[in-house]
């Protein structure tokens, strides 16, 4: 008898989603694809992203459990400092991007 694993990798993902029109940002976390979670934001629903419609990844962090993004989002949420946020947000965008 020949057996067959499939292994299916888990990626979860803290987030963070900036709008221009309210000049604020989200903080989540997920386990789906996030362009995907982005287009959830987008259209039609409850919350405090209903608000508006310009909503973009801007931070995105991997994690190999639910856990840990949970985590990550509680501790940045914690900050309770826009500036701290935009701190992370433009070190990750330097070391992405350093020609810019």
């Amino acid at each position: 008898m020949v057996r067959f694993f499939v292994y299916i990798s888990l990626m979860c993902y803290c987030y963070i989603l900036y709008s221009k029109s309210l000049n604020k940002y989200y903080i989540g976390h997920s386990c789906e694809n996030l362009q995907e979670r982005l287009r959830k934001y987008l259209s039609a629903h409850n919350g405090f992203t209903s608000k508006v419609k310009d909503w973009i990844i801007v931070y995105t962090e991997k994690f190999c459990s639910k856990t840990l993004a949970y985590k990550r989002e509680r501790e940045i949420k914690a900050w309770k400092s826009k500036l701290k946020i935009q701190k992370l947000i433009s070190e990750k965008n330097r070391i992405e991007h350093p020609d810019l």
